[in-house]
């Protein structure tokens, strides 16, 4: 993470942390976001210390989450991380600091109680550019510091820029109406909204806990995965808001077939679209895209473990029904299946250990399905 510390935690501003009497333009509130991610998403306790990723466009949301965490006694550790400066580090960064960090970020990454990081581009295309190799070198060398933050609990959400507006096909306006959905901050009970998605996706998770084998069928996908003696976890908000899916590490060697991925991707502003996927007994033997080719066949080099799976995931959120270009928001939608190249999530039983974590997602709502052990899972989009 590039950044610097910002102002101190206190002082008049953070009584006017999101105004009072000013009119809200449409989308999130400010207010309701933060207190999701203190209540819901972090379970903020009295003394805590809760680092804060702040992007230049998101300060009406960390206005808003700074006043929250000091009301209730947390201090907030807020710190400068402009996407903008992304592509700076790629550019001069020396050869020393592509391939390690800075130690005090590991220090404040293993000493911090929460950790909370947003997505609020100015321009989500700014490292389409940058080499994918050096991407993939600052991605190994960032690993620990990655592992650190995991170890604690951290949240990653969104806030409505015109970046992520153009890159939905949508004006500011919709977008961020969208996004308010999405986040079910538009509910008069956010937190009881997410505590009810909680408890459908735990059925999901009991029905599929006892199964042996998934297998996905759509338009140029056949792939078979076994998931036996795995964990399901029920995605609800509590790590990514929005959030809304379940998921698991399928074992290792047991991917076998061809997935197309027909929702695009963009990792670090690279855009990637119709991946098609072969897998041999867990491991990627043949890989193409129409488009981000190049990024694609880097990323699968970014080390010995990057051509196998490390997580399968179903989208349950319905607040989510079309993709935006945020992998963020786009695994989650309801009706698709995603897989991530890479990282396994420890706590699924998977250990697949790699840099590299990329969500890859299928679309089913068009004749897809799902299946567990024969059994429909997901029908033609819908959760049987």
């Amino acid at each position: 993470m590039t950044g610097a510390s910002a102002a101190p935690a206190g002082g008049p501003e953070a009584e006017s942390a999101t105004g009072s009497s000013a009119a809200r333009a449409p989308g999130p509130d400010p207010q309701a976001h933060a207190a999701l991610l203190c209540d819901w998403c972090l379970s903020v306790k009295e003394r805590e210390q809760v680092l804060v990723a702040m992007p230049l466009l998101a300060v009406p949301l960390v206005r808003a989450f700074h006043r929250a965490l000091l009301e209730r006694g947390a201090w907030p550790l807020v710190r400068l991380a402009p996407s903008e400066l992304a592509s700076d580090f790629f550019r001069f960064a020396r050869d020393f600091q592509l391939d390690s960090f800075a130690p005090l970020e590991l220090t404040e990454a293993q000493s911090a109680d929460g950790f909370v990081g947003i997505d609020a581009p100015a321009n989500t295309r700014s490292l389409s550019g940058i080499d994918p190799g050096l991407l993939a070198r600052a991605t190994r060398a960032s690993l620990p510091v990655r592992e650190a933050r995991l170890q604690r609990r951290w949240c990653r959400t969104i806030w409505p820029t015109a970046a992520l507006a153009q890159q939905a096909g949508m004006s500011e306006e919709e977008y961020a109406t969208f996004l308010a959905g999405a986040l079910l901050v538009d509910r008069a009970d956010p937190v009881a909204a997410w505590r009810d998605l909680s408890a459908r996706q735990q059925r999901l998770v009991e029905r599929l806990s006892p199964a042996r084998e998934i297998r996905i069928e759509a338009a140029g996908t056949d792939l078979r995965l076994r998931v036996d003696g795995r964990t399901w976890i029920n995605s609800d908000g509590r790590r990514n808001m929005p959030s809304g899916e379940v998921f698991t590490g399928p074992l290792e060697d047991s991917a076998n077939g061809t997935i197309k991925f027909d929702i695009p991707s963009s990792p670090r502003g690279v855009d990637v679209t119709d991946v098609e996927l072969t897998f041999r007994d867990g491991e990627v033997v043949a890989a193409s895209a129409r488009r981000g080719d190049p990024y694609l066949q880097q990323v699968l080099r970014t080390d010995a473990r990057a051509r196998f799976v490390g997580e399968l995931g179903i989208g349950t959120n319905e607040g989510i029904n079309r993709a935006t270009g945020s992998i963020l928001l786009d695994e989650k939608i309801a009706g698709t299946v995603h897989l991530a190249l890479g990282r396994s999530y420890p706590e699924t039983g998977g250990r697949n250990s790699s840099a590299l974590h990329w969500d890859l997602i299928c679309d089913l709502r068009e004749g897809g399905r799902l299946t567990a052990d024969g059994e429909p899972i997901v029908d033609n989009g819908r959760v049987v």
